[in-house]
């Protein structure tokens, strides 16, 4: 006999909703974005933020820089994000080594090592999603989705002991 407790749930330990898994809501995210200025502006806490909530899909060595870009981006908001992530892309776009200029990122809590701490108290899943957009309410409300979801993540990565 299996064990039905994981049945439509995440990896991440979220509920399924009405797209999915967290995976389908990525992705509905990732090509919203494409045609979306304004709500690509938030694609660097998406991205970090869902790898850290499903860090079986990610490059372990990436995960400690996103888990600092996340912190920033809760101390000192989008724009200094975006600012240090246009710093990581040219540089990497120069020939640099590839991965991360810790500097900017020096400041902030390194990643726990462990494990994942799921479920987190907010995630993906429970994104609204209403005639064929999750910025159905306007960027606003989106951006503060996307920035509970970074909250929750960060707060759970903080919390796990080893």
């Amino acid at each position: 006999m299996t064990d039905s407790s994981d049945a439509g749930r995440c990896e991440c330990g979220a509920a399924a909703g009405p797209l999915g898994e967290c995976v389908d809501y990525y992705h509905a995210i990732l090509a919203e974005e494409q045609a979306d200025p304004e709500m690509y502006r938030w694609h660097t806490v998406v991205v970090c933020a869902y790898l850290l909530q499903h860090p079986a899909r990610a490059h372990d060595r990436h995960l400690d820089g996103q888990f600092r870009m996340l912190q920033l981006y809760l101390d000192k908001g989008l724009d200094a994000l975006l600012h240090v992530a246009a710093h990581q892309v040219g540089r990497n776009r120069r020939g640099a080594r590839p991965g991360y200029d810790m500097a900017p990122l020096a400041e902030y809590a390194p990643l726990l090592q462990g494990g994942s701490p799921g479920p987190f108290r907010d995630g993906f899943c429970g994104l609204p999603f209403r005639d064929g957009s999750l910025v159905c309410d306007g960027y606003p409300a989106y951006g503060r989705r996307v920035g509970s979801i970074a909250a929750a993540t960060v707060e759970s990565w903080r919390n796990l002991t080893t």
